[in-house]
C-alpha cells in the first residue's frame, strides 16, 4: 500500500495520480483508496468535493473520474508547448538539413488513442508524385502500433495506455512492412526506449520509409517528429537519426517553457 499522504493538499494531487496510474475509465473507491495509501472515507470526501465543481465526474454509485475541469486545464497547458511558429521553423529546418519530408504528430485521446500529423515541412515535394496520398496518411498513420512516429510515442506512454494499442489490433489496410503480432511490437518498443528512435520501414505507405523521436513532457510522450522518404532514396541512416532526435529534443524543451502571454 502506498503511504498516506501528509498534507491536505497532498492528498488531492495524490489521488489525482491515482487516476494516472490505475489508467481509464472509471474507479471505485476502494481501488482509488488502496492506490493511494488513504482511508475509504478520505478518498470518498475528497472525491464527492470534486463533484460540483466538475473536477471529478460521478459516472454511478461509488464509480468516478477525472471531470471536465481536468481536461480544460490540460488543453490550456498543452495549448502553447510549442507554438505554431516554434514547430513550423524547426521542422523547415529539419528539411533543409535532411531533405527528407519533416513532420510532426501530436497525440490525441479523444475517440480513441491516436496520431494526428499538426505540421509538416515538404519544401518543393510533391507528395503526389511519390505517391503518398491522404487516405493511407489518415487511415493507417493514425494508429500508434504502425509507423515510426506512432510507435516512437507509444514506447512512452504509461502501461495502460500501451495496452489500449495491444488490444485493438493492426489496421485493416495496414501497409505490408507494419508488425504483425504484439510480441513483434512490445520488442520494438523495447528497442525504442533504448535507442531514443524508431525506425518505420513501409508501414504506413508502401514504398517509404521513417525514422521518428518521441516529443516528451516530463517521462511521457506527447507527439513525435518524423523524416520520411523514399525506401530506394539512398540517405544517411546515422545522419537523419542525428537531426531527427535533436529536433525532438528541441520540441521537448519547448514544453518545459511555455511561451509567454502576450
Amino acid at each position: 500500500m502506498a503511504p498516506t499522504p501528509a498534507t491536505a493538499a497532498a492528498r488531492v494531487f495524490a489521488l489525482q495520480e491515482a487516476f494516472t496510474r490505475l489508467g481509464g475509465g472509471d474507479h471505485g473507491v476502494v481501488d482509488l483508496a488502496a492506490a493511494t495509501g488513504m482511508p475509504n472515507s478520505t478518498v470518498h470526501r475528497i472525491l464527492q468535493s470534486g463533484v460540483p465543481g466538475g473536477a471529478v465526474d460521478q459516472t454511478r454509485r461509488g464509480r468516478y473520474r477525472p471531470g471536465p475541469t481536468v481536461i480544460k486545464a490540460a488543453i490550456h497547458a498543452m495549448a502553447h508547448v510549442p507554438g505554431a511558429e516554434t514547430t513550423q521553423g524547426i521542422l523547415a529546418d529539419l528539411h533543409e538539413r535532411t531533405g527528407a519530408a519533416a513532420l510532426l504528430f501530436t497525440l490525441t485521446p479523444f475517440g480513441g488513442l491516436r496520431r494526428l500529423c499538426t505540421d509538416y515541412a515538404w519544401g518543393r515535394m510533391d507528395p503526389g508524385e511519390l505517391g503518398v496520398f491522404a487516405h493511407p496518411l489518415v487511415t493507417q498513420s493514425r494508429s500508434l502500433r504502425t509507423g515510426a512516429s506512432g510507435r516512437a510515442i507509444l514506447a512512452h506512454l504509461p502501461a495502460p495506455l500501451q495496452r489500449l494499442a495491444f488490444d485493438e489490433g493492426l489496421p485493416d489496410d495496414a501497409a505490408p512492412g507494419a508488425l504483425l503480432d504484439n510480441r513483434a511490437l512490445a520488442a520494438s518498443l523495447a528497442e525504442i526506449r533504448h535507442t531514443g528512435y524508431a525506425i518505420g520501414r513501409e508501414e504506413v505507405v508502401p514504398g517509404w520509409e521513417a525514422i521518428a523521436a518521441p516529443v516528451m513532457w516530463g517521462d511521457v510522450a506527447v507527439g513525435s517528429v518524423a523524416l520520411a522518404k523514399p525506401a530506394g532514396e539512398p540517405a544517411d541512416l546515422g545522419r537523419l537519426v542525428k537531426h531527427a532526435c535533436r529536433a525532438a529534443r528541441t520540441l521537448s524543451e519547448c514544453t518545459s517553457r511555455p511561451t509567454p502571454a502576450a
